[in-house]
């Protein structure tokens, strides 16, 4: 089955069957589903919703289908076009809507899509109003608007620029300092909206951006989850270029990668360390991220005498721990910056921004700003899922093997050894086991993600 229904939206695999793919009418019932989630919230005349995309080659069919569906309610749709997933979320507040929808599959590859579902803050949707939007379209009590009261649909394609100009107008973006630093920057934008975003945001503060897969055609060119394996060509090219470093995005532009000078890669669970760092220098609060992600933002973290805090895994975790610590900075170790300054949500423009004011007030390579934070290696693993496997009782199994050891169970099982952790869970996007590992090594979190593996295949007699 590719058709996900989670806390992260409405995902799935393109074609296919009706209710086992994301298929023509899986869309329609889902965006009216959500459509009458909007007109509940308030009893009101005129209802808004903002729409935008990435540049996967179903976008522009899914999202016909999403706006018409709208429209067929009675809801005036704001059509973003091509778009980022941070630009929606911004743009929401800004447009005084009711809600919006970001079509994309994130990392996912080119025959997935998504419907990512936002509030009228233009934040992701909590665990509850998502299971009521799940029970609305089972339901199928759904009424349409009449023929007089059809909504209407009005393009905004500005919205990309708007939202560099709040990026802009932050005060802890340092644009003289990065202008003055003349940084030559290698991007890779795998052929869909950042390949748009990026290279404008840097134009904007003095960059020189050199592009690489920077159309927007939605034929990527490589898996487009910005992992070291993946990004062969943005290493060389950052090499041959002389570039000071290179960016890499996912296709909706909210997880953010860097490649170092001398091609290796920065790390992606580092980007919310470094500009964490940044940000905690100026701004004195505390951070959060996911379970999954690195300890050493809690290292930074306390280096400048602040706190740190663990969520469970999703960005909506994370988001209402931040609202609760008043972190002034979070996110999550896949790449994720969410600084509550812009919006409460993972914004890879802003966190161009920001690693760029460090690095330009730091004056170093960004190699050696590599060098300069703690170092600790993960291994990210995973085990495909079988409709017979009892996930549940794996990872009850699993807790009661290590019961002497430091467990936490908010979000699956994670194992705190004294050198190193494993995060066990199911995950919301695909049908898989996630198995994270950090450690001093490489070769010491790889080893004990195959040990914990091997484990699980011996518990579950696979």
């Amino acid at each position: 089955m590719t058709l996900i229904k989670s806390i992260s939206g409405i995902r799935g695999t393109i074609g296919g069957q009706v209710g086992n793919n994301l298929t023509p009418i899986d869309v329609v019932k889902f965006a009216a589903a959500y459509g009458v989630w909007v007109k509940q919230q308030r009893n009101k005349e005129n209802y808004r919703v903002v729409v935008g995309r990435d540049a996967r080659i179903s976008g522009e069919m899914v999202q016909s289908l999403v706006m018409q569906t709208l429209v067929g309610l009675g809801i005036h749709v704001i059509d973003l076009g091509l778009s980022t997933t941070p630009t929606v979320e911004v743009a929401v507040p800004m447009e005084h809507a009711d809600g919006g929808i970001i079509l994309t599959a994130s990392h996912n590859p080119k025959q997935w899509n998504a419907l990512k579902l936002l509030n009228a803050k233009g934040e992701f949707l909590n665990a509850a109003e998502g299971a009521k939007i799940l029970e609305i379209a089972e339901s199928n009590a759904m009424k349409f608007a009449d023929v007089d009261n059809l909504g209407e649909i009005t393009k905004n394609e500005a919205y990309i620029d708007l939202h560099i100009d709040e990026i802009l107008d932050l005060p802890l973006v340092n644009k003289d300092a990065i202008k003055k630093a003349n940084f030559r920057v290698v991007v890779d934008g795998v052929n869909s909206t950042g390949g748009i975003a990026i290279p404008l945001l840097l134009e904007r503060l003095g960059v020189h951006a050199v592009k690489l897969y920077c159309e927007p055609t939605g034929h990527f060119p490589h898996n487009p989850e910005p992992l070291k394996e993946h990004l062969t060509d943005l290493s060389n090219l950052v090499v041959k270029e002389n570039a000071d470093f290179g960016i890499v995005v996912d296709p909706d532009v909210d997880r953010l990668a860097f490649v170092c000078e001398d091609g290796e890669m920065f790390g992606e669970e580092y980007t919310l360390v470094a500009c964490a760092d940044y940000v905690l220098s100026k701004t004195p609060g505390s951070t959060v991220s996911n379970m999954s992600s690195s300890r050493a933002l809690r290292d930074v973290t306390e280096k400048h005498g602040q706190t740190y805090e663990a969520s469970a895994v999703g960005e909506v975790n994370v988001v209402e721990l931040m609202k609760n610590n008043n972190a002034v900075i979070g996110g999550e170790g896949n790449g994720g910056i969410i600084y509550p300054e812009l919006h409460y949500g993972r914004d890879s423009l802003v966190g161009v921004a920001l690693f760029l004011s460090l690095l330009a007030e730091k004056n170093m390579k960004i190699s050696e700003l590599r060098d300069s934070y703690p170092s600790y290696f993960m291994g990210k693993k995973k085990i495909k899922l079988t409709p017979n496997l009892d996930v549940d009782a794996i990872l009850i199994a699993m807790e009661a093997k290590y019961n002497n050891e430091n467990i936490t169970t908010i979000d699956g099982v994670k194992i705190d050894f004294a050198e190193n952790w494993v995060h066990l869970r199911k995950s919301n996007t695909e049908p898989i086991i996630r198995i994270y590992t950090e450690a001093k090594s490489q070769v010491e979190a790889d080893t004990l993600a195959d040990k914990i593996i091997t484990e699980i295949k011996e518990i579950a007699k696979i």
